[in-house]
Parts: C-alpha cells; structure tokens; sequence
C-alpha cells in the first residue's frame, strides 16, 4: 500500500477481510447453501427484476417498507415492519450499528474467536475493541462474561448463537444475563440461526421489554441467496429509527428489494434445503469424530474440527486433493461447510487419506 497515501494512521497495515477462492473441484469454505434457486424461483426472480426495471429511473423505496413487512411475517414472534430494518448484508447493518452505536471514543466487545467482521467493523468505525474471554470448548462462561462486560462497560456488545467459526449456540439466559449486565446495546448474530438443532430457541424470544437488544440475520445462507447481499435486523422501533441517522440514501436498490421479496414468498422451497443440511452437518460431525479427530458440536452449517497439530498441513493435503476449506486462523483446528452429499463425501475421503499419510509418516520417523 502506498505510504503516501492519507489512509488514517488506525489503517495502515491492516488487511482486508476476505477468503481465499481456488479453482477446485469441492469448494466448503466459505459457508455458502450449496443449493441454488430452483427453475421456479428463477423464473419468478427474472419476472421480478424485469417488472422492477421499468422503473428504474426512479430511486427506491429509502425505508424497503414492503420488504420490511415481509420479513416481519416471516420472522414471527409478532413483529411488526417497524422493528426489522434491512441493507446489503448482515455486514451493513452491523456496520450501521456501530456507527450509530459506536465511534470514536467508544468501544465495542466481543467474544473470540467470533465472526471477524465484528471487530474489523468496530476498527473501522473507530470504535475500540475489547476481546472478552472464551472457555476452551469455545462455550461462553455467565458468570465470567458478565463479570467482564461490567468491568468494560461497552457501548456495543457482540454475542453470537450459533457462533462463527464454532457453531456452538447460546443459552437464552446468558444473553438475558449479558443484556441486564450491559448498558450499551446488545447485539445477538444470529446468522446461522435457520441451521440450529431442535429445541435450540431464538434470541427473537427475548424482544419484548428489552430496548437495547438486537437481533441480526441474513438471507445470505438459509435462503441460499449469498449474491443477493440482503441482511437484516429485529429491535425495537426506537433502535431502528436511530439507523435512520446513518443509513446512506436509497441504501436498498429496487432491484434487491424485489428480489427479497420473492425469495421470501419461496421461504418454504427454499427452506427444505435447511433440513438436508442440518442433516449432512451432523454426519460430517459423526464420521470426522470416527476419524480420530476433536468436534465442536455445531448449530450451524458448518463444522469446526481439531485436533490436527499443524492445521496448515492438514489444510494443504486436502487442496492438494481438490478440497478447499477454511483456516481460519485456531491453532490445531479447520473449519468445513456442510455441502452436498456428494461434496461431503468428497471431503471425507479426502479427510481420511490426509490422516492416513500423516499418521504413516509419524510412524517412520
């Protein structure tokens, strides 16, 4: 990067948030549905967008008002239009968030290791990080969390259930905890949230009374609409009115607004690839355990598994196999996408030759 450039001094030697893409044949490393929209949603999409077009010399509708009243329906737990609040991805509304929330002289706090764009967000708005504490099966502590956002005090709070890249979920009452701890507001991502086991409840549950919670999703995974870039929030009115303050103008073209739109009124084709996955989730689970290695047991679509020594090694043998997944930085631990039955297949294999010429190779030295 150019020193000369004025980039502000909290910048510099920072790198951007991203995952590396390869030209393989197995690519689970980015958590994307690996189901595609059906010859029916396409033609309803096109349908859309093409209706949508005729009037694109006009600006959309700035509040999404349609789309907000849509997503209300879906979410439930009977929400109205005006505590759900969308933009382009879960990213923009948490960075809409931070900056209504956050800032200069602020600070925000999360639980590592977390989704990274909480804090990368936060150093981007200038609001301060404060990393809290982990237990070493990735669970969060009540007593030792609470113990720590009251000796912080933050402004934001990050909590997430289920958690990237551990795809453990949380416990209602530690995020009642938290929430009666802080005085800032309190953010739950619930990303992943479509993906939980059963019995496994929404922090949605906890809205009412609770004026500083948050609750993000995003229609990136479960709605197997990653390029669509739609994420959202449920609060309270007052909260989303406050986004207002920092949202660009006409944030929300019409085209991705019309687009939403129709994936929703799919929700139901569109959410059957959700019990496929959870399926193939919790065998990834069971035959990477029958392997010998280390499992967090997930909520999302997604697996973290250790155990391995250098990950990196791990990581390599099975690209040099044609499967690409994530390091995503845990020492000893990889993280896998559940994919398709084939592709899942694919993995193990692949999973299970890289072990088998580890372990032969320790044996010859």
């Amino acid at each position: 990067m150019d020193t000369f450039l004025p980039l502000r001094d909290d910048l510099r030697g920072r790198s951007a948030y991203g995952a590396p893409q390869l030209d393989v044949p197995v690519r689970l490393n980015t958590n994307e549905n690996p189901y595609g929209p059906s010859p029916a949603l396409a033609a309803d999409l096109a349908a859309a967008v093409a209706l949508a077009a005729s009037e694109l010399n006009r600006y959309p509708d700035r509040d999404a008002t349609a789309l907000r009243a849509d997503l209300a329906a879906y979410l439930g737990h009977n929400l109205t239009p005006n505590q759900i609040w969308a933009a382009n991805g879960s990213n923009e509304i948490l960075q809409q968030l931070l900056m209504a929330f956050g800032g200069a002289g602020r600070t925000a706090m999360g639980f590592e290791p977390s989704y990274s764009m909480h804090r990368l967000i936060s150093l981007a708005t200038q609001t301060d990080w404060v990393e809290g504490y982990r237990e070493n099966d990735f669970t969060l502590d009540p007593e030792r969390v609470v113990a720590e956002v009251s000796a912080a005090q933050p402004d934001v709070v990050f909590l997430t259930s289920p958690n990237n890249p551990t795809g453990t979920a949380l416990d209602l009452s530690v995020i009642e905890a938290v929430y009666e701890a802080a005085t800032g507001i309190v953010v739950v991502d619930e990303a992943y949230a479509e993906f939980a086991r059963d019995g496994v409840p929404s922090a949605l549950t906890l809205l009412p009374g609770r004026p500083r919670l948050v609750v993000t999703r995003t229609m990136s995974k479960a709605f197997s609409m990653a390029g669509l870039r739609v994420g959202y929030l449920a609060a309270d009115p007052e909260l989303v009115d406050c986004l207002l303050l920092v949202r660009l103008p006409y944030h929300l073209s019409e085209l991705t607004q019309a687009a939403a739109r129709v994936a929703l009124k799919h929700a139901p084709e569109l959410l059957n690839t959700v019990g496929t996955l959870r399926a193939e989730r919790d065998r990834l689970v069971s035959e990477i355990t029958a392997l010998g290695c280390r499992v967090v047991p997930s909520d999302a679509n997604f697996v973290l598994f250790g155990g391995l020594g250098d990950q990196t090694v791990t990581w390599q043998g099975l690209l040099d196999r044609g499967v690409l997944i994530r390091d995503v930085g845990l020492t000893g631990w990889l993280r896998v996408t559940a994919g398709t039955p084939e592709e899942n297949d694919a993995f193990l294999a692949a999973l299970a030759d890289v072990l088998r010429e580890q372990l032969l190779r320790e044996s010859q030295t």
